[in-house]
């Protein structure tokens, strides 16, 4: 038997596939879902970030869901660190806590608003505000963080959080997903809404990963745990076929192979 959890922007919910048949079921619980985060070290334990009622968690596998003391309403973004457990919530508008006690208490990571970028992050449907859009704890070592603002960069720490450098050369400003590779330190992927990007060195750099795309508002991303030089994006032509889909959402999956092997493919991956 397969199982998924979805985030829907309005719910969540449940998917069970058995003989390859797949049933839904909503919880009774949790509504405006926006984001998941599953525990590593867990596979019972999810907690999911709504846009109005915080950060909500279960321990059963997503069956039922309890809502947790959260000092915002609006939540875009969830990680569970590999590497300590710490848990990592951002928010609408852009700010970052985390929690080290599985959710029961929240501290926010304040230097985050003391980046010299900070005044200028935007959000285009909502000028006036940007959010934290994904967070990415490295699965080798609990210190190096990334965390990706919409619109505003690729923030990187070294630290855990306590001290922020900015926006990063080569990344993407307007961030969508942000991942490092399971098994080899030191490289990260980008997905963002004029491409995407990946660095060799931890993300302190990055090079664009756009060749061969004819589709550039990138949104998914998975990366391939045995090899570090193949992973994944969504890509649709511009924001609006993205997120309306009207007439059509023309979207593909392209698979990124290396320098050495090829550059972006997708033909084969349409979805409409």
């Amino acid at each position: 038997m397969s199982e998924l959890i979805v985030a829907s922007g309005e719910e969540l919910v449940r998917l069970k596939s058995r003989d390859g048949r797949w049933q839904a079921s909503i919880p009774s619980s949790g509504r405006g879902m926006q984001c998941l985060a599953a525990d590593p070290r867990n596979p019972d334990v999810f907690y999911a970030g709504s846009r109005g009622e915080g950060v909500w968690k279960s321990t059963t596998r997503g069956r039922d869901w309890a809502r947790l003391e959260f000092p915002e309403a609006d939540v875009f973004s969830l990680a569970v660190g590999p590497a300590d457990g710490a848990v990592y919530a951002g928010t609408e508008p852009s700010k970052l806590f985390v929690s080290r006690d599985d959710g029961r208490s929240w501290r926010e990571l304040r230097a985050l608003q003391d980046i010299p970028s900070r005044s200028t992050w935007s959000f285009p449907p909502r000028p006036w505000t940007s959010q934290v859009r994904s967070i990415a704890p490295s699965p080798h070592n609990a210190r190096p963080l990334l965390v990706g603002i919409e619109l505003g960069g690729v923030m990187r720490s070294e630290d855990g959080g306590a001290t922020w450098s900015d926006h990063r050369p080569g990344a993407q400003e307007d961030v969508h997903a942000l991942a490092w590779h399971p098994t080899v330190p030191d490289r990260a992927y980008e997905a963002g809404g004029g491409g995407a990007a990946w660095s060799r060195d931890g993300g302190l750099s990055w090079q664009a990963a756009d060749e061969g795309r004819d589709r550039h508002y990138t949104w998914g991303l998975a990366v391939d745990v045995d090899d570090p030089e193949c992973w994944y994006v969504s890509a649709n032509p511009n924001a609006r076929l993205a997120h309306y889909g009207e007439p059509g959402a023309e979207a593909y999956i392209y698979r990124w192979r290396g320098a050495d092997r090829g550059r972006c493919s997708g033909a084969d991956y349409p979805s409409r």
